[in-house]
């Protein structure tokens, strides 16, 4: 099958390769032999494809070779898409072509790979030509300036300046594009204030500005434009210096859909009329909603309204992503969640010591608490109904991130453990059968600098875990979860972990060797593993034999290592290993000559090997010395 595709390719290239205007490519660039080469080369190629075809059924090194030239041909196709690419739109650029083409033009877009710099001359060849232009697409470029002049392009309906990151402002002139319908600035990171006059827009439907983060304010008159559909941010005016639009503009802006972050909501004044104002429970259109307070270093006034603030922003049922960032009010959550129950993504952060339940939520698939630091716990009780039965318990969750900063407060998912049948002696790693509560789809779990010694387990997980500094013990007791409780399959995919990718532990309070060791053997899936900073970790007389499929490996601040371990040498799909910061690593195993798929060995802070890994005279060089990319 591989020969057949390469064929294919292979004979599309010699196509592109035939082409007059590529030819005229080369001439331009002074690549005409460079091309020919090419192309004399591909028709060899695709005669000894055909010789090929008949011996891959046999031969298991052809069919190997024709994969590798599949992806060779495949790039050189690209390449020469690229090339013609860039040069066709250089030559557009050109006065004459452009003088002679912009008359017709209706579109003109620009490729994200060409990277062309746009320059003055080429804006007002673009204007001066180019006037019945309905769409003009110039993202990834690095105007840092828009001319004025871009007003006589009157025709526009869709004008796309994205991901130029220079871009300090618009022109106040581009309000006259009476037709505009759609202006797109996403990413323009830069980008400092949007024309004051924005309300003549009048068929403006779609203003999207998501990643604008440095945006002063939303000009007023933003909410006359009755058709707006998209707008991706509102910018609260933090000291009302800029004559901004305030937040019941957005009271009549009830088409709105997609995303909409209001941000700087912790400088408005009079809060609880304002927030009542916007009217967000009538926009029924609305996927996601963002409430954002203020950035970590300027949290907004001490507004005496905003402990029950809150509440006044309730958003319609229909919502399916909600983001509150910085809240610094009440410490409770607001009534209105509990009329979200079509929620798919959360993310929270602020000063809340308390939270909703969230398990009940039914197509909830995302959760992300970060810098809740006054956290105590993430939900009130176990998950049991009125007559002691299991209620639902997370049932689509795929991805949890705990990240809170110096949280030290939140030790236990519950509020009270007893209830859930814990034992309370913490280093009581016995798993209680099915009566034991775990996430039951749960992919991928990041938990940092949370105490948590008792939380939910999570044996689905089959993408990623990452632990940094957390307690070990709800990872010794899914490692130890009998998932034979719940099936009666014995196969090797009913064992706990067994699926996971990818795993790093860092600073695990708890975790040493011998647990280490005993939690790995579960992992027969994990192409990825990190080990930093784990104090009791010495890694001697580990098994790495379950570890078949692992491709990446970092060891990183483990100050007991004296030695790799032995068993690394069953690692024989290993493909980059990363030695970081082992002041006691003194040499390395003769077992790395094992590791013949090694493609990449790091050693930072290695003091130790420096010398004894020097090229051609270190002791240890001729171990690693087939490796072909070697950082010291």
């Amino acid at each position: 099958m591989a020969e057949a595709i390469a064929f294919d390719i292979a004979t599309e290239l010699i196509i592109k390769l035939s082409s007059l205007a590529l030819s005229q490519i080369g001439l331009w660039w002074n690549l005409k032999d460079d091309l020919d080469d090419l192309k004399r080369t591909v028709s060899t190629i695709k005669a000894v494809l055909l010789d090929a075809e008949e011996k891959s059924a046999t031969n298991n090194l052809v069919k190997v070779w024709l994969e590798e030239l599949k992806d060779v041909l495949y790039d050189a196709d690209d390449l020469i898409d690229d090339f013609s690419t860039e040069t066709l739109w250089k030559d557009l650029m050109g006065e004459n072509k452009l003088t002679k083409e912009g008359k017709k033009l209706r579109t003109l877009l620009h490729f994200p790979k060409a990277r062309y710099y746009l320059s003055d001359e080429t804006w007002d060849s673009i204007i001066v030509n180019c006037r019945c232009l309905r769409v003009l697409e110039m993202n990834f470029l690095y105007f840092t300036t828009i001319p004025r002049s871009i007003y006589k392009l009157k025709h526009l309906r869709y004008l796309d300046f994205s991901k130029n990151r220079g871009l300090r402002s618009l022109p106040e002139s581009i309000c006259k594009i009476q037709n505009l319908q759609a202006l797109k600035l996403d990413w323009c990171d830069g980008l400092e204030e949007l024309p004051n006059k924005i309300e003549r827009l009048v068929n403006l439907t779609h203003l999207a500005c998501h990643g604008c983060c440095r945006l002063t304010h939303t000009p007023r008159g933003i909410g006359k434009l009755m058709s707006l559909e998209t707008l991706s941010m509102f910018v609260v005016d933090k000291d009302r210096s800029h004559g901004g639009a305030d937040l019941s503009e957005l009271s009549g802006l009830n088409n709105l859909r997609g995303e909409l972050e209001i941000t700087n909501l912790g400088f408005v004044k009079n809060a609880k009329e304002k927030f009542k104002a916007a009217n967000l429970k009538e926009k029924q259109h609305l996927r996601s909603l963002v409430l954002q307070w203020g950035s970590f270093l300027a949290w907004g006034d001490d507004n005496h309204d905003e402990e029950r603030s809150l509440e006044d922003l309730q958003p319609h049922p229909n919502l399916k992503e909600l983001g509150v960032r910085g809240w610094r009010g009440d410490a409770k959550f607001p009534n209105w969640f509990s009329l979200l129950t079509n929620l798919v993504h959360i993310a929270i952060s602020g000063n809340f010591k308390q939270l909703p339940s969230f398990a009940q939520l039914p197509y909830l698939k995302q959760l992300k608490i970060s810098y809740c630091t006054e956290l105590e716990y993430m939900d009130d009780n176990s998950p049991k109904g009125s007559q002691g039965k299991p209620e639902s318990f997370f049932p689509s969750l795929k991805h949890l991130w705990l990240w809170n900063w110096n949280c030290s407060n939140m030790k236990s998912w519950w509020r009270t453990t007893e209830a859930i049948g814990y034992d309370t002696n913490e280093d009581d790693t016995t798993v209680m059968g099915t009566s034991t509560v775990s996430f039951p789809c749960l992919s991928s779990l990041k938990v940092r600098n949370c105490p948590l010694t008792s939380m939910p387990l999570y044996p689905s997980l089959d993408d990623e875990l990452e632990l940094v500094n957390t307690s070990s013990r709800p990872l010794k007791q899914t490692t130890k979860m009998n998932m034979n409780a719940k099936t009666p399959s014995s196969s090797t995919s009913s064992i706990s972990l067994s699926k996971l990718k990818s795993f790093r532990v860092d600073n695990i309070e708890g975790l040493d060797t011998h647990m280490l060791d005993e939690c790995l053997q579960h992992l027969t899936g994990l192409k990825s593993l990190t080990i930093e900073d784990c104090k009791e970790v010495d890694l001697e007389g580990m098994q790495w034999e379950a570890l078949k499929n692992l491709s990446f490996l970092r060891i990183r601040s483990i100050p007991l290592l004296e030695s790799l371990p032995l068993g690394l040498q069953h690692l024989t799909n290993l493909q980059e290993l990363s030695l970081f910061y082992l002041p006691n690593l003194a040499s390395l195993p003769d077992e790395m000559r094992c590791l013949t798929n090694l493609k990449y060995l790091n050693m930072k802070e290695t003091p130790q090997l420096k010398e004894r890994c020097r090229e051609d005279i270190g002791a240890d060089w001729h171990k690693i010395a087939h490796i072909p990319n070697i950082q010291l």
